[in-house]
């Protein structure tokens, strides 16, 4: 009898860099104080004990932080890529040697990789899933049913992610409740706002070391993310334009004072395209044929689908890399167009991502949330659900706290006043 084959206790690229993994991690830290309160708490209450987690997000020294915490409450956790191109190979190395979390993510990873890695995290047979863009919970409702019923339930943090669980919601397939970590207002005014405009910024300048003062920024979108992107250029020197397809957030764009036009429109004025909708083919064929010569392309929505570079390489005569994770396509014409990242999150696959005083807040939600689903294991109804306020105001608290800043408290008669519908004029 032919014995099965063993599997690894993690796939990573190289256990050495351990030792940097470690000098990074331990630097976030210093900006994450209210993830450490959690861990501290979770380490003496243990609520997770006896339980399977999978985590699916960016492999980061700011998600070490959240795995060490989940670890520290008692959760058999393991951790893979949510992104083929936003492990920091040197962190994964750490958690493996250091913290013992097993980990299945490599830098570069090739998209079969990537989906063995989503089964090995359902080989894990998880009761938590926490899933940046929903690939795993995805692979498990279309193929792994029979493992439904070990689901507490998910979270989840990307727009993206939160769109897929709403569809499948509306196809009556989300058999199990789901946490909404992205809508949080301790994460998308923070995280989307903030993180997402200075990491992507941070991704451009690394991987061409362009000046960005009196470059046209196109920014498609005016979420969260859109409005960071837009903000941070502007501070930076660019003209912004913002594409969109919603009308009111288009007459919020204008209000603050950006060029609003469609896509076809702003392809000939844009030196620089960022795509943060979390749509398909957002920048198409059509447009790369209106781009100026030297046009750079990227895209900070959380999958490589934004930007369709499967036109863009059919119709190239030629592509060359031309700086690291930058590649140049000549167009039949002669005009060339720069894609950074391959297409995919430019904050991660060119930098470090988020900085960890904005993660330090959007992982406390992940934290809590996956709390909350076990203290309400078998109370919640399948469906999306938000961060409980008390949470979402908590970690505010913590982090003004630790920002040495105090507010103000309503008194007695102010108490009264708003909860009182007597009192006019």
């Amino acid at each position: 009898m032919v014995a099965a084959p063993i599997q690894k206790k993690y796939e990573i690229k190289d256990i050495s860099l351990a030792p940097s993994g470690k000098q990074r991690i331990e630097w976030a830290g210093r900006e994450m104080p209210v993830l450490k309160q959690i861990k501290e708490r979770f380490a003496q209450e243990k609520p997770f004990a006896g339980l399977r987690l999978v985590a699916c997000c960016h492999v980061t020294t700011e998600t070490a932080h959240l795995a060490i915490a989940l670890k520290a409450g008692g959760a058999d956790a393991i951790l893979i890529a949510s992104n083929p191109l936003s492990t920091q190979d040197d962190v994964a190395a750490c958690l493996v040697a250091d913290y013992g979390i097993p980990v299945y993510a490599i830098k570069g990873e090739d998209n079969e990789t990537y989906h063995r890695h989503v089964q090995i995290a359902l080989d894990h047979k998880p009761n938590i899933i926490i899933d940046d863009g929903s690939d795993v919970v995805a692979e498990l409702i279309q193929h792994r049913k029979n493992q439904i019923g070990d689901i507490i339930g998910t979270t989840e943090e990307t727009t993206t992610g939160i769109v897929r669980l709403q569809a499948m919601l509306k196809d009556g397939v989300l058999t199990f409740p789901a946490m909404n970590v992205n809508d949080a207002e301790t994460k998308h005014f923070f995280d989307n706002r903030y993180g997402t405009g200075q990491s992507t910024l941070d991704g451009i300048i690394r991987a061409t070391n362009i000046l960005l003062a009196g470059k046209t920024v196109v920014v498609a979108g005016y979420g969260w993310c859109g409005k960071g992107c837009a903000m941070r250029a502007r501070g930076l020197g660019s003209n912004v334009i913002v594409t969109e397809i919603n009308p009111v957030k288009a007459i919020e764009a204008a209000m603050d004072g950006f060029r609003v036009m469609a896509m076809d429109d702003a392809a000939s004025y844009g030196d620089i395209f960022i795509t943060v909708t979390g749509n398909k083919h957002v920048i198409r064929s059509e447009h790369f044929d209106s781009m100026k010569d030297g046009a750079i392309v990227c895209n900070s929505g959380h999958f490589d689908i934004e930007i369709d570079l499967k036109s863009l390489a059919e119709k190239a005569t030629s592509v060359k890399d031309v700086r690291n994770f930058t590649q140049q396509y000549t167009l039949p014409s002669g005009k060339a167009v720069v894609v950074i990242g391959e297409g995919r999150l430019v904050n991660l696959a060119a930098a470090e991502g988020h900085p960890s005083a904005v993660m330090d807040m959007s992982f406390a939600n992940q934290a809590l949330a996956c709390e909350y689903l076990v203290k309400n294991k078998g109370k919640l109804e399948p469906a999306i659900h938000s961060i409980p306020v008390e949470l979402d105001q908590e970690i505010a608290r913590i982090k003004l706290a630790a920002m040495g800043i105090t507010i103000d408290s309503l008194t007695p008669e102010q108490v009264n006043y708003i909860n009182s519908w007597t009192s006019g004029t």
